[in-house]
């Protein structure tokens, strides 16, 4: 998980400063430079690939035998990565437009927000998605995985 939260984490807040930096200020919704124009973008993607490579490398490692679980054989894999990597772009994407646009309306069209504290706030949001995103598709796969049983384990249960 540290792997997708530090990389994240860093790489999003220091797009951000830049970005903010260049005006000393943003708006939620009103420059070029806005909050919504850094974390929608994010907010839909970051889950949508995490949600893939998750998947991906727990399907990968049952297939190649380096993890003790194997995978329901019943289990249509490209299905279940679409709905899942959609859904979870589609709701965390929702999520953050609706609390940019309860601040905004909250708060007014015209403040100025920090660019310290938003590129603060996108860093968070990162490492929140990336943990939640990567989380999220395991328990979910876990349903569809079990643990084959070996020749040991039934002569143990025989005696």
């Amino acid at each position: 998980m540290l792997i997708y939260v530090i990389p994240n984490v860093l790489f999003n807040f220091i797009i951000a400063l830049a970005s903010f930096n260049e005006l000393g200020y943003t708006h939620f919704f009103a420059c070029t430079q806005s909050l919504a124009r850094l974390t929608l973008p994010m907010a839909i993607f970051l889950p949508v690939v995490l949600t893939i490579d998750i998947i991906k490398r727990v399907t990968d490692a049952a297939a190649q035998e380096a993890i003790e679980f194997k995978i329901d054989d019943e289990l249509n894999i490209k299905k279940l990565l679409t709905k899942l990597s959609i859904l979870h772009g589609l709701i965390s994407g929702s999520l953050v437009l609706t609390s940019l646009l309860l601040g905004q309306f909250i708060l007014s069209k015209y403040y100025k927000l920090d660019a310290t504290s938003m590129a603060v706030l996108v860093g968070a949001l990162a490492g929140i998605l990336s943990v939640l995103f990567t989380y999220l598709p395991i328990r979910i796969l876990r349903n569809h995985l079990y643990k084959p049983l070996t020749l040991d384990s039934i002569e143990n249960n025989n005696h």
